[in-house]
């Protein structure tokens, strides 16, 4: 039996996400989730701060136009089974995690009743969304902990499970801004079944059936270990320097897409025409027989004569 596709949508935040002026990625968010008809419920999880940052986003949302905003803010696991928290759930149309701790948000809220419903709501077409560690927590592997080194290693570097909305990948978040290449290569080192998937602040993806969209001001990064053809991974030794090769690197900005069932991006039909356009200006025409005689006219020299047979195979195989 084959497993029905979510209808609703991830939207994932690189963190650093613009809050008092264009707010390209929070006005978007609010859009999807039904403009002002939208029912936002912002989830407080992650962060030590619940009330100051749960306030916080309730007046930028009103301001951005959504039509109502509460919070839920998960403390303990007995939170995670509140009636009027679920009950706020099942009629939200956008549900928005803010920063903070990813383990906060996958150690308080993972297996409960409220996890259930989450993922019961992005089936049905609720947008879910997060920031920084609530864009962290997304995937199916999330970061536990793991400092930003300038090159790949393996120690200090802790992998965990996550909330399992985008499978098949491990976030990274703040990605250009705090160096973070390294550890994300680090960990796809573990898992190169995984996609590596680091994202800019003021960045977000949008996915949905395993396809994603850029939006924002920066670049997300896809690392991809699938076609590794040798790792020292099993023999590697305290102290010592990770050695990959044939790891794939791919830069999109806003409105490049990526497959990631394909592992690969979307070649738009215009990009295609771009590609194509470009070969052809680089290409040098062959020149015809009139255009020799006339060169030859005008300095003198006679044109040589080549068989077609000859010609053809000139012009094909150019310099």
């Amino acid at each position: 039996m084959r497993l029905a596709k979510p209808r609703g949508l991830l939207f994932i935040i690189g963190g650093g996400e613009d809050k008092e002026g264009d707010c390209t990625i929070l006005t978007e968010f609010v859009r999807l989730a039904g403009a002002d008809r939208s029912r936002v419920v912002v989830m407080t999880a992650a962060t030590d701060e619940p009330e100051e940052l749960g306030a916080e986003y309730i007046g930028i949302f009103k301001r951005l136009g959504a039509g109502s905003v509460g919070v839920v803010d998960v403390s303990t696991r007995q939170d995670a089974s509140d009636a009027d928290s679920l009950a706020a759930l099942k009629q939200a149309t956008g549900v928005f995690f803010t920063g903070g701790d990813q383990l906060h948000v996958t150690s308080l809220i993972g297996g409960s009743q409220m996890d259930m419903l989450l993922h019961e709501l992005y089936k049905k077409g609720v947008v879910i969304a997060g920031t920084s560690a609530g864009a962290a927590m997304m995937s199916g592997s999330m970061f536990v902990r793991g400092p930003a080194e300038e090159n790949p290693r393996l120690e200090n570097l802790q992998l965990g499970p996550g909330a399992e909305f985008l499978m098949g990948a491990v976030i990274d978040t703040h990605f250009s801004q705090r160096g973070r290449h390294g550890r994300l290569i680090s960990a796809i080192a573990h898992y190169p079944h995984a996609l590596g998937i680091g994202i800019d602040e003021d960045t977000a993806l949008v996915a949905k059936d395993g396809i994603f969209e850029v939006i924002g001001k920066g670049a997300v990064t896809v690392i991809d270990a699938g076609e590794l053809s040798y790792t020292n991974v099993p023999d590697l030794r305290e102290d010592e320097g990770l050695a990959l090769y044939n790891i794939k690197l791919h830069i999109l900005t806003a409105g490049h897409r990526f497959n990631m069932h394909e592992r690969q991006p979307v070649i738009e039909e215009h990009s295609r025409k771009e590609i194509n356009s470009t070969r052809l200006r680089h290409t040098p025409k062959p020149r015809t027989p009139s255009a020799t005689k006339k060169s030859a006219k005008k300095t003198g020299k006679k044109s040589l004569k080549r068989s077609p047979r000859k010609r053809s195979q000139a012009a094909a195989g150019g310099d």
